[in-house]
């Protein structure tokens, strides 16, 4: 059984890939986490980009939509370890290769980072409304 589902059928409402997301969600190192992904096929971070709904260990962990949506998931060299580690089933991986957003996001990670922490000292209400949502729902962050 796989350890992570597959995307959810849209990214969630505080996805950094989303377009309608107000900037100064996440923390300024979470948005660079996104800038790795277009690298490179063999520069790309090893590890499976997991939405940020849910606690790391969680039996609802599950690969970003948002992720899957904005990047060409035939390239992510997670999505491939991923299936040869076993952190993901086969129903997983083709789902997450499959993938269409419902909604628009940035055409890149670099994008959404730019976005993203272009509004990290003065966040709106919403964003903050939405941090202050992730903080009550996860259990594995720091505050």
């Amino acid at each position: 059984m796989s350890s992570l589902r597959q995307p959810a059928p849209r990214p969630c409402e505080s996805c950094p890939y989303r377009r309608d997301v107000p900037s100064g969600v996440w923390a300024h190192q979470e948005y660079e986490k996104l800038r790795r992904y277009d690298a490179p096929t063999v520069d790309q971070p090893p590890r499976l980009f997991q939405c940020h709904q849910a606690d790391a260990d969680s039996s609802a962990a599950r690969i970003c939509a948002g992720w899957a949506g904005c990047h060409d998931s035939a390239h992510l060299l997670a999505l491939r370890i991923g299936i040869l580690e076993g952190s993901i089933d086969a129903t997983t991986y083709q789902a997450t290769l499959e993938y269409e957003s419902p909604v628009t996001l940035f055409a890149s990670g670099n994008e959404a980072a730019d976005h993203g922490q272009a509004g990290i000292n003065d966040p709106h209400q919403e964003a903050e409304r939405l941090a202050a949502k992730i903080t009550r729902t996860r259990r594995d962050l720091e505050t």
